[in-house]
């Protein structure tokens, strides 16, 4: 049985756990209404530039390279997204697993799968697996930002267009709420309009042969390298805010569990503080009884 000493030590020391936790929890606040606030603001530019691919293509007076699948894709460049550092719950781990359960079903469909590693967490995971990425990224929270996702995007396009890669593919954290989190892939290329919503196919929406200024031919390179830039920064931010909300949650369940143990703790060290005072009157009244007797 834990002594007196060991209990209030035990008492101090979940204290101190419990004030770092809530303060992570606070910063991890902070940061988040930044991201999710970014996220929020960049989710309708990049869906609609999304969908303004889509009604140029649908003209059917332009194709370009990033739009044509390529039958039978045995060559594919994965991109896996994690946060560098750890108590964030199951941030990391679900990324991981993911990641681990896509490559071991679909081993027999690439001949090649190369890896591309953002976050310290992911590269370690594949690390400990003997998995050599062809580069790690860390520092994401840190630097995200439009040039950096353009930095990383051009890197994915020259392998594409070079023909090192038949599909490149991203998996990371998409942010739903601060509590909320939901592990996702998404094929980046070759780019598929058939998801977006254009104002071609709405009801009552413009006509298909629909006239542009300037012409389709002109405008399509510049907005695939736009389109391509923002969805790279768009999942990298999805990724940070998701980080920041997951660690919050996690921060604020480690402070309850805290506050719960220090209660736990502090009713036994009054019920063995207490049997230790009534151990010594026993002693105390046995002794004064045996004296008179």
């Amino acid at each position: 049985m834990p002594s007196l000493k060991d209990i209030r030590t035990r008492i101090d020391s979940t204290k101190n756990t419990q004030q770092i936790t809530r303060a992570m929890k606070m910063v991890s606040a902070a940061k988040l209404r930044r991201a999710q606030q970014n996220i929020v603001n960049l989710r309708p530019y990049a869906n609609t530039i999304y969908s303004v691919i889509a009604d140029v293509a649908a003209t059917g007076k332009v194709s370009h390279p990033l739009l044509t699948p390529k039958e039978d894709p045995k060559n594919l460049l994965l991109v896996v997204v994690t946060s560098d550092r750890g108590l964030a719950g199951g941030f990391n781990t679900n990324v991981n697993k993911f990641a681990d359960a896509f490559l071991r079903d679909n081993k027999s469909r690439y001949e090649k799968v190369d890896l591309l590693l953002i976050g310290r967490k992911t590269a370690d995971h594949f690390k400990r697996r003997g998995v050599k990425p062809i580069d790690t990224i860390l520092n994401l929270a840190k630097d995200v930002s439009y040039a950096y996702a353009g930095q990383i995007a051009g890197r994915m396009i020259d392998s594409y267009t070079n023909g090192d890669y038949d599909e490149v593919r991203i998996i990371y954290n998409e942010f739903k709420s601060a509590i909320s989190q939901q592990v996702v892939s998404e094929t980046l290329l070759p780019i598929d309009t058939s998801k977006a919503a254009t104002i071609t196919s709405g009801e009552g929406g413009f006509p298909a042969d629909m006239i542009f200024e300037p012409a389709p031919e002109l405008m399509i390179d510049q907005l695939i390298a736009k389109h391509f830039v923002v969805q790279v920064y768009r999942c990298m931010s999805e990724s940070v805010a998701a980080e920041h909300g997951a660690r919050m949650t996690a921060m604020e369940n480690a402070t309850k569990n805290a506050g719960e143990m220090i209660n736990i703790l502090t009713l036994n060290y009054n019920k063995l503080r207490q049997a230790a005072i009534t151990t010594e009157l026993i002693e105390i009244t046995s002794g004064a009884e045996a004296l008179k007797g």
